[in-house]
């Protein structure tokens, strides 16, 4: 049997930049390198797709992603808006 272990979905913004609108991996496979491979994979199709960047937005109660994107070379773009009354914070990265 075949099983989903992650995911991920991007598209793209403009002409030069791609967003990441999402990813998961199931508890069980955290610390695997699924989310290393999901990330990799995306930002490949957004470099085939001729980005120079990409960009994602993520909550405070996700600071394991938080973490895990900035050892991926994400930075904080100094943008944070409203998500249901917790701050969505914007990040980047050059490809």
């Amino acid at each position: 049997m075949r099983r989903v272990i992650g995911t991920v979905g991007c598209s793209q913004a403009d002409q030069e930049e791609g967003h990441i609108r999402g990813m998961a991996v199931r508890p069980e496979w955290r610390g695997a390198g699924v989310a290393q491979q999901l990330l990799e994979r995306v930002e490949f199709e957004l470099r085939e797709r001729k980005c120079s960047g990409v960009s994602l937005d993520t909550t405070e109660p996700l600071r394991r992603a938080m973490r895990f994107y900035e050892r991926s070379g994400y930075r904080r773009s100094g943008k944070v808006a409203d998500f249901f009354d917790m701050a969505l914070i914007g990040y980047v990265k050059k490809l």
